[in-house]
C-alpha cells in the first residue's frame, strides 16, 4: 500500500456537500440509540443497536477520540460519551473528521440542533445552507390562500434561497419519483392547494404530499438555479424504497436538462448504480453514496467502490448526510476515507491507475467537485 496516496486521503479536506447539525441538547443512552438507526421503530427488547455495523463503527472508530480503547464495550462508550457536553462532542468529532466546509440542510428539526453560526464556531470551519423545499412550503401554508400558494411559495423561496448555496427536496418520501415530470399548470396548483389548505389544522404540523404541488416546488427549485439535492433510496420507514429508484426520477431529469440547473441524486443506496448511470449519461446529473456509509460500516469499501464504476469522476460527490449525533459525522468521513484508500491502493498496486491519478480523482470527489458545483472558493 502506498503511503503517499494513504497519507494525502487522509489529510484531505474534506467538503461535505449534504449533511445536517450536530446535536445541541443531551441525549438518554435509549435515545442516542434511536438517533444512529434509521428506523423510527422501538428495538426489540433485548437487543441493543450497537449490534449493527454503525454501531460496531462507533465503537471502533469513534471510542478512542473520547479517550477510550478501540472497540469499547457499548457500556464504556456510553460512560465516556456521557461525561462530554453536546458542545465537546461537536467540536471532537467534527474537527476530527478534517472536514473544511459543511453544506447543512437546515429543513428538519432544528430545534434540536446546533445553529449554523454556532456549529462554525465551535469546528472553525466553514458552513453554508442548503435550503429545503418542502420545509419553506409548509411554514407559509397557514397564511397563504389556494389562489396565491404558489407566489407566496416563490418569493419565500427567493429569500431563503438568497444566502443559500443550494436546494434541497424529499419528494421520495413525500411521494415517490414515479410523478408526472411536467411543470403543473397555475389552475392545478390552485386546486390542489384548495385541497391540501382545507385539510390543515392546529393539531398537527403542515405536511406536503400531494404529487401536483411536489412538482410545483420541484420546478420552483429548477428556476432558481441552484443545484438542486433530490434523496434518493435509503431512508426511514417514512420512505417506500421501491418509489425512491432514481432511475423512475429519469422522465424529470430529461425534462429539466435544457434549463441549466443541476440535479443532484443523494445516496442513492441501494440504487447507486443506477444513478451512477444517471450521473454518466446526463451532463446536469451527479451523485453520492453518502447515507449508505455509516450504515455500511466495514462495508463500506464495497460501496465506495461500486460508486466508482460507471459515472465519470467529476460527477462523484462526498457527503455524510449525518443528523443530529456528531459521530456521524465523523464517520462518515472516516470511511470514505477508508474505503477510497482501500479501492485506490488496490487499482494502483495492479497498476490499472497511476498514484497521482489515484490522488486527484480522490481530491474532485472528496473537495473540489463540490467546490466547483456550489460555487465555494477554496478554503
Amino acid at each position: 500500500m502506498s503511503t503517499d496516496l494513504v497519507h494525502r486521503i487522509d489529510a484531505l479536506r474534506l467538503v461535505d456537500h449534504h449533511v445536517h447539525s450536530s446535536l445541541c441538547v443531551p441525549v438518554t443512552r435509549q435515545e442516542f440509540e434511536t438517533l444512529i438507526t434509521e428506523s423510527d421503530r422501538p428495538i426489540p427488547a433485548g437487543t441493543t443497536t450497537f449490534d449493527s455495523q454503525v454501531g460496531f463503527a462507533i465503537r471502533r472508530h469513534c471510542a478512542p477520540l473520547l479517550g477510550a480503547a478501540q472497540h469499547a464495550s457499548p457500556d464504556e462508550y456510553w460512560r465516556v460519551r456521557a461525561s462530554r457536553t453536546p458542545a465537546e462532542l461537536t467540536q471532537v468529532f467534527l474537527t476530527g473528521s478534517g472536514t473544511g466546509h459543511w453544506l447543512v440542510d437546515t429543513g428538519f428539526m432544528g430545534d434540536r440542533l446546533t445553529p449554523l453560526a454556532e456549529l462554525a464556531d465551535l469546528t472553525r470551519t466553514r458552513v453554508s445552507e442548503v435550503v429545503r423545499l418542502e420545509t419553506v412550503l409548509e411554514d407559509i401554508a397557514p397564511g397563504s390562500t389556494a389562489a396565491g400558494l404558489e407566489r407566496d411559495f416563490r418569493t419565500a423561496l427567493a429569500d431563503a434561497a438568497a444566502s443559500a448555496v443550494g436546494l434541497k427536496s424529499v419528494v421520495a418520501y413525500r411521494h415517490g419519483f414515479d410523478i408526472d415530470p411536467a411543470r403543473p399548470s397555475g389552475p392545478e396548483v390552485a386546486q390542489a392547494a384548495a385541497r391540501w389548505l382545507g385539510t390543515l389544522n392546529d393539531d398537527s404540523p403542515p405536511r406536503v404530499t400531494d404529487p401536483v404541488l411536489l412538482r410545483m416546488i420541484l420546478w420552483a427549485g429548477v428556476d432558481a438555479g441552484l443545484p438542486l439535492q433530490v434523496h434518493a433510496g435509503f431512508g426511514d420507514p417514512d420512505l417506500d424504497l421501491r418509489r425512491s429508484d432514481p432511475l423512475l426520477l429519469a422522465p424529470w431529469i430529461k425534462a429539466v436538462e435544457s434549463s441549466g440547473t443541476d440535479i443532484v441524486l443523494l445516496h442513492c443506496y441501494p440504487f447507486h448504480r443506477g444513478a451512477g448511470f444517471l450521473a454518466h449519461a446526463f451532463p446536469h446529473v451527479y451523485f453520492d453514496v453518502g447515507l449508505a456509509l455509516n450504515y455500511s460500516g466495514a462495508a463500506a469499501a464495497a460501496v465506495v467502490a461500486e460508486s466508482l464504476e460507471l459515472a465519470p469522476f467529476a460527477k462523484i460527490l462526498y457527503s455524510s448526510d449525518a443528523w443530529g449525533p456528531p459521530e456521524l459525522h465523523y464517520l462518515g468521513a472516516v470511511l470514505w476515507r477508508a474505503g477510497m484508500t482501500r479501492t485506490l491502493t488496490r487499482w494502483v498496486a495492479e497498476r490499472e491507475w497511476s498514484e497521482s491519478d489515484a490522488v486527484r480523482v480522490a481530491t474532485m470527489i472528496g473537495r473540489t467537485n463540490a467546490q466547483r458545483l456550489y460555487g465555494l472558493s477554496d478554503d
